[in-house]
């Protein structure tokens, strides 16, 4: 006789199938004399009962994603709007930082959407990193900051913000630092795109 632990888990395993399957089904369960249960979405006999039909709404992972973008753009769009940046390079910074996790930590200590580190989250008035207005401000008052500094060359400000404003300052140009060349070439990346989507 199946356990009632094993059978819940099974039909939990069967729900998880149901919510990424492509094609709609009904299941069926069956208690045989044994006590066995038996679950299926093609019945054999007419001992099977309907039990659950499955859903088709819920959204797959890359929908969640999706959904989280949107849920910043208006954050964003706002914060940008007030210091005069372009969203669009904002969203790009954040694509490139976090892929828009508000919880997200570096190994460095960054935190929240536009990966901020606590200097400088004190430096522009954080109170709450990972509030994603609270951060998004934040990270774009010191954008703006480095826009200002580097006469708004936008790849000399997407450097500073990774590698520093010294190390930019220092070299007079990209920083020769292969994790920093290669952030600035995605960020530019993921700018082109969300400026080609509009």
């Amino acid at each position: 006789m199946m356990k009632k632990g094993v059978y819940w888990a099974l039909l939990s395993f069967l729900l998880i199938l149901t919510l990424n399957s492509p094609a709609k089904a009904d299941f069926y369960r069956y208690v045989d004399e044994e006590g066995v249960v038996h679950l299926t979405n093609v019945p054999t006999s007419s001992k099977y009962k309907w039990m659950m039909e499955e859903r088709r709404t819920i959204p797959g992972p890359e929908s969640f994603k999706n959904i989280s973008k949107k849920k910043y753009d208006e954050i964003i769009r706002n914060a940008a709007a007030k210091y005069g940046i372009d969203p669009t390079l904002v969203k790009a910074i954040v694509k490139a930082e976090s892929d828009f996790d508000a919880k997200a930590v570096s190994v460095k200590g960054a935190r929240g959407l536009m990966q901020l580190m606590p200097e400088t989250s004190r430096m522009m008035g954080v109170r709450d990193v990972h509030d994603p207005e609270d951060n998004v401000e934040g990270g774009i008052r010191y954008l703006s900051k480095l826009l200002k500094m580097f006469d708004w060359q936008v790849p000399l400000a997407v450097a500073a913000y990774n590698a520093g404003e010294n190390a930019v300052l220092k070299y007079g140009k990209i920083p020769p630092y292969a994790e920093t060349q290669t952030y600035v070439k995605r960020v530019l990346y993921y700018y082109d795109n969300y400026k080609g989507e509009q």
